[in-house]
């Protein structure tokens, strides 16, 4: 229906947005790896693998790593958790009200993150909302320090940021089940309980893959709430990665570890698809 000249043209623009604003900064990242700061802190392009060596040999990197993910690791549960029952609640039992709800799941993503991130840093704090309440209540004598700058104040901040995305393709692929596969459960004698088990639960893997994929990716990724809300023990790998390229001016190190977080984020995805094609239905 189309002449090659105008197919060209259609495809031109975004090959090149994507070779000039993706691949060429992924390449130049690649070169930074392999470079070096001398002592007047200045790059050195002479290759060399010390950047990935420091990597291995100074624990506070893979230890942060580690770190990074067992919040991500977290935060993927505490949102599947939440997320699907709620995606499960508005697929089947919403009723007319089912848009309206929707709508006020959603709700949370027209906020700005920092307006999220800063509201949990005032019901955190010592004088914040959650401690003040609890002395006023007489449940504490004094303010719960780790609530806040604690790990546990940036799994609950990442939870709440990042529900959404996990309840969103929960959602479409319960959304996507065929209702005459329920009705023929239950009339086969299946109780609701063996009917979201062997039917309903199977049918909405790939979704809750494309959510867990979701919610760690970003949470590993994050760096504004460990800054607000996390404090020495909460820092993770990205805001590492933002202390290289800015106070620290050591490019090439944080060109290492974000080069490895990228493999790691790559393969993450191609596991998860993997798995989605697997558990997909027709």
């Amino acid at each position: 229906m189309f002449s090659r000249a105008y197919r060209t043209a259609v495809t031109l623009t975004p090959i090149l947005w994507i070779t000039v604003f993706l691949l060429v900064p992924y390449l130049l990242m690649f070169c930074y790896s392999f470079w070096s700061v001398s002592a007047s802190q200045t790059i050195v392009r002479s290759w060399n693998f010390d950047n990935y060596g420091q990597l291995v040999t100074i624990p506070v990197y893979w230890q942060t790593l580690l770190r990074s993910m067992w919040i991500a690791a977290r935060v993927t549960v505490f949102s599947l958790l939440l997320g699907y029952p709620l995606a499960y609640f508005l697929s089947f039992y919403a009723g007319i009200r089912k848009d309206l709800y929707y709508q006020l799941v959603i709700i949370p993503l027209w906020v700005s993150y920092l307006v999220r991130a800063y509201a949990w840093k005032t019901i955190l704090g010592s004088d914040g909302v959650l401690n003040t309440l609890l002395q006023y209540a007489h449940l504490t004598q004094h303010p719960l320090d780790f609530l806040l700058y604690s790990p546990f104040a940036v799994v609950l901040t990442l939870t709440h940021i990042y529900t959404p995305f996990m309840f969103l393709p929960v959602y479409a692929s319960l959304e996507h089940i065929p209702r005459n596969l329920v009705e023929a459960s239950h009339d086969l004698g299946a109780s609701p309980f063996q009917t979201f088990w062997r039917v309903v639960l199977p049918l909405s893997i790939p979704g809750v893959l494309a959510g867990a994929t979701f919610s760690f990716v970003l949470s590993l990724g994050d760096f504004l709430a460990p800054l607000l809300l996390g404090g020495p023990s909460g820092i993770m790998i990205s805001n590492i990665v933002v202390s290289l390229f800015g106070a620290a001016y050591n490019w090439p190190l944080g060109a290492a570890i974000s080069l490895c977080m990228l493999i790691l984020v790559v393969g993450l995805l191609r596991i998860s698809e993997r798995l989605e094609k697997k558990w997909s239905f027709s």
